[in-house]
């Protein structure tokens, strides 16, 4: 993107209204309007813009970003690391087995004792119903506390790299994906897009993708459709989220136990394994009293529910019944991919290889994404600051 464009949309975020993000964190899409939705992803268009064109971003002269997973990744967690370099903070990993959280210090305490001078705090906590969001606002409400009563200088950011209801990180970089294919949100109208399950030899994939998608897309006058097995329902609150942003921006939103329906005539696809609502709810019980061998018992079950179901796989023959036969492919990564990570998967393997580099165009946008997810809320003028970096190009590079 040339510097004359990025200059163009840092003016065009004067037309939005996103002050309240000022000091606010980014937990659920859903919470944020849809003004504050357009400037996270215009600003992230625009931060790349700039290093595009060899501009630094360092905001910060020092300070932390806190990351605490409490699951495996890989690509939020460079993601995270990435954006809070762009931005010139220094990532600081909180390792729950080497701290004192590993001897009962609470969440009020550990959430002080990491903040001293930590400007953002990325949390991921996806594995149990229940249990992952609710821990990021005890977070954050602790930070809160913690600087209006002086203990901290600042108060620190708190951005969701992925919980168990939502991943606004990965649908935010995959709505920034869609909108840059199709040349811009208001060529969106219309558009179907198909969230499906498919099949995958593994076991406990969270819900969040599904519903991160779903209940952001649904905001932008798309017909996005929901399929999935019987008994692979996602929370019932999300769909009725979906359902209501469907209602209020003129697109519809659908539920099927069809792959094939859900294909036909989409031009947009999303093949994604996941869990049963019903069954994580039964898993966190399960780990909450310690049933170990309950929680052996419930994988054994599930993965004979999942090869029932190893039909739902994204072929050649379904992207055929897609608009054009060319619906865009989409997926978080890792895929499981049929004959190449596994026996079985997701998606065929020449499907893949077609959309490989697209696919990696998608998880491009994620650094940016959150990287606008702290500067808004860190940032009291983003046009004003904005502006200014583009105007004295200090550079990133000397080379």
């Amino acid at each position: 993107m040339s510097l004359d464009k990025a200059n163009k949309m840092i003016k065009g975020l004067k037309d939005l209204k996103f002050d309240k993000m000022y000091n606010d964190d980014f937990l659920l899409t859903w919470e944020k309007s849809d003004d504050e939705i357009a400037a996270t992803l215009q600003v992230a268009d625009i931060l790349r813009a700039l290093r595009e064109n060899n501009i630094s971003i360092r905001l910060f002269d020092s300070g932390l970003a806190i990351s605490l997973f409490r699951d495996n990744s890989t690509r939020t967690r460079f993601s995270y690391a990435s954006a809070a370099n762009l931005l010139g903070l220094e990532v600081q990993d909180l390792d729950e087995g080497k701290s004192q959280i590993a001897h009962g210090e609470t969440v009020r305490e550990t959430a002080n004792m990491i903040s001293f001078m930590a400007d953002v705090i990325g949390i991921r906590d996806d594995m149990y119903i229940g249990k992952g969001n609710t821990y990021m606002r005890e977070v954050s409400k602790a930070v809160q506390d913690g600087h209006k009563e002086g203990v901290l200088e600042q108060r620190p950011t708190l951005v969701n790299l992925q919980c168990d209801i939502d991943h606004p990180t990965q649908s935010m970089s995959d709505m920034l994906h869609i909108t840059n294919t199709y040349g811009g949100v208001e060529n969106l109208k219309g558009k179907k897009i198909a969230m499906t399950w498919a099949y995958s030899p593994s076991y406990g994939k969270p819900l969040s993708v599904p519903q991160g998608v779903v209940g952001l897309m649904t905001r932008f006058g798309m017909d996005v459709v929901l399929a999935h097995p019987k008994g692979y329902e996602i929370m019932p609150e999300v769909e009725k989220v979906a359902a209501k942003n469907a209602k209020s921006t003129g697109g519809t939103f659908k539920v099927t136990n069809s792959m094939a329906e859900a294909f036909e005539g989409a031009d947009i696809v999303y093949p994604k394994s996941w869990a049963p609502f019903a069954a994580m709810e039964k898993r966190t019980d399960l780990y909450g009293n310690g049933d170990f061998d309950g929680i052996k018992a419930l994988e054994k079950e599930l993965l004979a529910h999942n090869a029932d179901h190893k039909d739902w796989e994204c072929t050649e023959d379904l992207m055929k019944s897609t608009v054009g036969g060319k619906a865009l492919y989409m997926h978080c990564l890792p895929a499981d991919i049929t004959d190449v990570s596994c026996k079985a998967g997701e998606v065929a393997a020449t499907v893949f290889d077609r959309y490989r580099v697209p696919l990696y165009k998608e998880a491009s946008y994620k650094p940016y994404i959150i990287a606008a997810m702290i500067l808004l809320s860190k940032v009291k003028d983003p046009v004003a600051t904005l502006g200014k970096l583009a105007a004295d190009a200090p550079k990133r590079f000397w080379g």
